[in-house]
C-alpha cells in the first residue's frame, strides 16, 4: 500500500491550494493521511472526494466544523500495522518515551503542528511528521512524506521537499 502523509496545509491561509506534486501523489495513494491544521473544511471535503481512503484529524488551527467531522485522535490498521494520527504531541524532549506511554497499542504515529519533519522509532513505535507542504516556517523547505506498508512493515519513508 503507498500511503501520503500530510500535515499543516493551512489552505487557503498559507497557500491557495496544496502544491500540484502533493495532488499528483493524492492520485496515487491508497490512503492519504493528514494530521490536521486544514483551517477550513474545503480542503477537507476536496481530500475526500479525490483520496482512496482519508485517515485525518483536526488541529489547533482547525474551527467547530472540522472538530464536529473530524476526531481529535484517529486510529486505524493500515497493512497490517496499527496506526494513529494526532495534531500535536508536545515539545520535542522526550517525545518518543512520552508517546510510547500515551499509544502503548500503536505501531506508527503520524502527527503535526511543528512543521518540523520529524522520523524517529523508540521501543516498537515510529513517530512520523511529513513537515507542511505549504507553511516551511523555520524550515528550508515545505515538506510531506511517503511511505510504503505491506505485510506488517513500513518501507520506502521518504520526506519530499518542494
Amino acid at each position: 500500500m503507498r500511503l501520503l502523509l500530510l500535515a499543516d496545509t493551512h489552505v487557503p491561509k498559507r497557500a491557495k491550494d496544496l502544491p500540484a506534486p502533493v495532488w499528483d501523489r493524492v492520485a496515487k495513494a491508497d490512503v492519504v493521511v493528514h494530521a490536521g491544521d486544514w483551517v477550513t473544511p474545503d480542503l477537507l471535503d476536496t481530500l475526500e472526494q479525490r483520496s482512496s481512503r482519508l485517515v485525518a484529524v483536526w488541529g489547533n488551527n482547525d474551527g467547530p466544523e472540522l472538530r464536529r467531522r473530524l476526531p481529535e485522535v484517529a486510529r486505524t490498521e493500515i497493512g497490517g500495522l496499527r496506526w494513529g494520527v494526532v495534531h500535536e504531541t508536545g515539545s520535542k524532549e522526550r517525545r518518543q518515551e512520552r508517546m510510547r506511554a500515551a499509544y502503548p497499542d500503536l505501531d506508527v504515529l503520524v502527527f503535526g503542528h511543528s512543521h518540523i519533519p520529524w522520523d524517529t522509532e523508540h521501543d516498537g513505535l515510529r513517530l512520523l511528521n511529513p513537515g507542511s507542504p505549504t507553511d516551511r516556517r523555520r524550515q528550508p523547505h515545505c515538506t510531506y512524506m511517503t511511505c510504503t506498508v505491506a505485510d506488517g512493515a513500513l518501507d520506502e519513508v521518504t520526506l519530499h521537499r518542494l
